[in-house]
């Protein structure tokens, strides 16, 4: 069975103007496009040495900009597209200084808060700025290929997702996430609920409890457990826990699928062992093919770097055609927002308390 893993690449594409050189893209974006053979004009980060580094690091790589107007100017002479890796919170400013009808390439999440979400959103549709989302993981291989068995048909009618996380995630390397009041959902299960929007569209309902560590105080919640109800008993789950720090024995990093005549199983592999990480399975089952068992899929590759590919092509591909889908555009990602929103407010109105049960 040939199993479709990638996006396609456009043969003539646009060259990126990359504002913001931290940890993401040099472990993530520049690899990505030296392998996609995407060309990047140059990178502007206010800590210049942090863009020579990488401009020394990369051959794709022009140049080093010293400003962000030398950014934009070189942008617009080349008609580039902008990859734009900050923090949300600096976003408007940024977006502001772009020309009407740029195309640009957000990192993840779209703000910090639903409200400035849709804030960047109506500046983007004000300014007629083609804006995509970086929320990979809908374009890792693995997940390109759950798509692919579930478009075909081999599963049948999906009606159960779960998504398990069970490891020790080291948040010391993510400093500023500890002065944010919002940070498991917002910034890490927000994948997880983009990407199974991604797979069942919006849920009905919203069910969602995020709590903190006793080991990391200092840390807003850690650990989400959310359920997603959706009609005809169509449910996904979402549980996580980043505290898990009893050795690597029993840490766990998965999404299940299930349909009426199939199932899929896929180990994510760069959450466990983190950084390190391991690497990812996926398994299928399908009962036309029952003497077969669980049989796996050799992966052409992982979620880093290899489906940041994925977010530069897909929107690549919708500058040259604009009839094709952009799951991770502005619009979609809005959708992901309120779903996170949602989630927060579940968490707040509580559940039923007991003692109210006579």
């Amino acid at each position: 069975m040939n199993i479709k893993q990638h996006i396609n690449i456009p043969t003539t594409s646009r060259p990126i103007v990359i504002i913001g050189a931290g940890g993401i893209i040099k472990d993530a974006h520049l690899p990505a496009y030296e392998i996609a053979g995407f060309k990047v004009l140059g990178i502007f980060d206010i800590d210049n040495s942090k863009a020579k580094e990488l401009q020394s690091s990369f051959e794709i790589v022009n140049q080093a900009y010293l400003s962000v107007d030398d950014a934009i100017n070189d942008a617009v002479k080349h008609n580039a597209i902008f990859d734009i890796a900050i923090p949300a919170s600096k976003y408007l400013e940024i977006l502001k200084m772009l020309p009407k009808g740029a195309t640009v390439l957000l990192q993840k999440p779209l703000g910090e808060t639903l409200k400035n979400a849709k804030e960047i959103h109506s500046l983007c549709e004000a300014k007629n700025i083609t804006a995509a989302v970086n929320f990979q993981l809908q374009f890792a291989p693995y997940i390109i290929a759950a798509k692919h068995l579930i478009n075909e048909g081999s599963l049948g009618t999906v009606y159960d997702m779960e998504l398990m996380v069970n490891v020790n995630t080291p948040w010391h390397l993510w400093d500023f996430l500890f002065d944010l009041p919002r940070v498991e959902i917002l910034y890490h299960s927000i994948h997880y609920f983009d990407l199974i929007r991604g797979f069942l569209g919006n849920p009905e309902k919203v069910y969602a409890s995020t709590r903190k560590h006793p080991k990391m105080q200092e840390l807003a919640s850690t650990r989400t457990t959310a359920i997603l109800d959706y009609p005809n008993n169509v449910q996904a789950r979402i549980i996580t826990n980043h505290g898990h720090d009893f050795d690597t024995k029993h840490q766990a990093s998965y999404l299940k699928i299930e349909g009426t005549e199939g199932a899929i199983y896929i180990q994510i592999g760069v959450s466990l062992d983190y950084p390190n990480g391991k690497p990812p399975k996926f398994e299928y089952y399908l009962n036309s093919e029952p003497e077969k068992g669980w049989q796996e899929l050799a992966l052409e590759g992982k979620w880093f770097p290899h489906a940041f590919i994925g977010t530069m092509a897909t929107l690549q591909n919708y500058c040259i055609d604009k009839s094709t889908t952009m799951p991770h555009s502005i619009n979609k990602a809005l959708d992901t927002m309120k779903l996170v929103e949602a989630a927060y407010i579940s968490n707040a109105s509580g559940g039923t308390l007991f003692e109210t049960i006579k």
